[in-house]
Parts: structure tokens; sequence; C-alpha cells
């Protein structure tokens, strides 16, 4: 018995919509949560362990890269909210029709980047 199967497999080709996009980043931004937590949890622990941890931190908390790696901390931290508050509403039965999705995906988009700039403004 002969199955048909898929014939194109690379996902280059594929086009995704930007529904999928926003649901597979909202994966993403959970993994990358996941992992800052240990990040953060470090820098927490260090920073109580004595006064000299917390100079350290703060040394630490004035450089470029930590600086950058925070504010994608709280950039993940935001996308991942904006997302959640999406999918939780469509969970509820709002907004299921594909163009009503796509709005709201390109809502919550748009929503991220305003509070990712205004993060960004934070921490620099």
């Amino acid at each position: 018995m002969k199955k048909q199967r898929p014939v194109n497999l690379d996902l280059q080709t594929v086009s995704f919509p930007l529904t999928a996009i926003v649901s597979i980043l909202h994966r993403v931004s959970g993994v990358i949560m996941f992992f800052a937590t240990g990040i953060l949890m470090w820098l927490l622990a260090e920073s109580l362990s004595s006064p000299m941890g917390f100079a350290n931190v703060l040394d630490l908390m004035d450089s470029f890269l930590a600086k950058f790696i925070f504010w994608g901390i709280l950039t993940a931290l935001a996308y991942h909210l904006v997302v959640g508050v999406r999918h939780i509403i469509m969970d509820m039965g709002y907004g299921e029709e594909f163009e009503t999705a796509t709005t709201s995906a390109q809502v919550t988009v748009l929503m991220s980047v305003i509070l990712s700039v205004l993060a960004g403004v934070w921490v620099w």
C-alpha cells in the first residue's frame, strides 16, 4: 500500500502566515525566559552574597553586553506576555477567524516592538 508523502520538506521554501510566526516566536521567547531565569537568579544570589558581590554585579551591569542581555530578557518577557494574553483571549473563543487572528497578531507584534523600545530606553 503506497502512502502519499509530502514532496517538499524544505522549510525555507514554505511561507508561514504571521499567526504561525507569532506562535512559534512565543515558544522561543518562553525558552529564552527559561534560560534567563538562571542568569537572573545567579545575579541575585551574587548581589545578596555580600557587599562586594553587590558591587561586582553593579560593575557587571555597567557593561554594554550585560545591558544588551538584560534588554533581550526584558524584550522576551514583554513579547511572551503580550502574545500570551492574545492566546488566552483566543482560547476563550474570540478572534479565531483567520482575518481577526492576523489582525491580533499584527497588534501584538506592534505592542511588543513598542515595549521593546521602552525597555531599551529604560536599560540604557
